[in-house]
């Protein structure tokens, strides 16, 4: 039971990234400017608590452009969209503010011109992740979508084929490194991003969940179910032998999991916001554990300027006020 915890590890990195940090703040600001409704393409980021507080502030998800009214402002997500997209609210005449991650925005143009350069895009990806659906929207008849280590063997391309691939941003680092090393060992001349489009936040909370294994009997990763990178970070841990849950707040901490556990490993995926870590500290204080406390601390300097649409929008209004 509980009573058998003495600590509680708190990872750092954890939490909020730069790309959700701005997205959120987008939706706010908008709500701000414009007043409500504002309504959103999909869920903003991946995660129910930041979701349902913005519905209380005006906010309306829609799964579709197509529902939001003409005229109305629209908020596309972090994860990014297709081309067709922005084309179905143009025809609606749509006021569109893009929050895509500007690290989701890299690979898209990474896709464009591969396709543009007649190449053949291998995706590594997850299917139907609403990423991975934006991404393949781009060059959708040049892009083949490979999930796993098993599908990056049986591909078969044409002999001669251009190659080359791209990845979703909130892979497992280390997973996706065996997929490309197949990619690398069957098509030698294949073409890579310059830079890993793994997003700085996925492999940063990775490696300080891996840092800590060594440490925690337990690892509570606090993220909802549709989050890519939540459900890696159990994945990691689970991969070095230490059993991981994910839970959505500290209501879905099942005692059970603690028996003879006396060290607690807690994480956060990066659409989680910080007060949902406050409240697995707070369940675990109620139930006598003192030692709570940060295994190493690690600071993220990455800031992103919110959308230039907003930006604009925000500067008119100041100069007019």
């Amino acid at each position: 039971m509980a009573a058998m915890v003495t600590r509680v590890l708190l990872a750092s990195p954890r939490g909020y990234c730069a790309g959700v940090e701005r997205a959120v703040e987008t939706v706010e600001l908008a709500l701000d400017h414009y007043g409500p409704p504002v309504y959103v393409r999909k869920q903003i980021v991946h995660n129910i608590h930041v979701v349902r507080d913005l519905e209380t502030r005006g906010a309306i998800f829609v799964d579709s452009e197509e529902e939001a009214p003409a005229g109305a402002t629209i908020v596309y997500s972090a994860h990014g969209v297709a081309p067709a997209v922005h084309a179905a609210s143009a025809a609606r005449s749509h006021n569109v503010i893009d929050a895509t991650c500007p690290l989701v925005t890299k690979v898209h143009v990474q896709a464009r011109r591969y396709a543009a350069a007649g190449y053949t895009v291998i995706l590594i990806g997850h299917a139907g992740h609403e990423e991975v659906v934006g991404t393949m929207g781009e060059a959708p008849e040049a892009t083949i979508l490979v999930q796993d280590v098993a599908e990056a063997e049986a591909l078969e391309l044409p002999a001669g084929a251009k190659v080359a691939y791209i990845t979703q941003t909130t892979l497992s680092v280390d997973e996706t490194s065996e997929i490309i090393g197949v990619l690398r060992r069957r098509f030698p001349h294949i073409h890579a991003p310059k830079k890993e489009d793994i997003c700085y936040a996925t492999s940063n909370r990775q490696w300080a969940v891996k840092e800590m294994l060594a440490e925690v009997d337990l690892l509570l990763v606090i993220g909802s179910r549709n989050s890519s990178n939540s459900n890696r970070l159990v994945d990691v841990a689970r991969a070095g032998g230490v059993a991981s849950y994910l839970i959505d707040d500290a209501g879905e901490i099942d005692e059970a999991w603690l028996d003879g556990v006396t060290t607690v490993g807690v994480t956060s995926g990066a659409s989680a916001p910080e007060k949902l870590v406050e409240g697995v500290c707070d369940w675990f204080r109620a139930r006598g554990v003192e030692r709570i406390e940060p295994y190493r601390m690690v600071d993220e300097d990455v800031t992103f300027r919110l959308p230039v649409e907003l930006r604009r929008e925000l500067v008119l209004a100041e100069s007019q006020g």
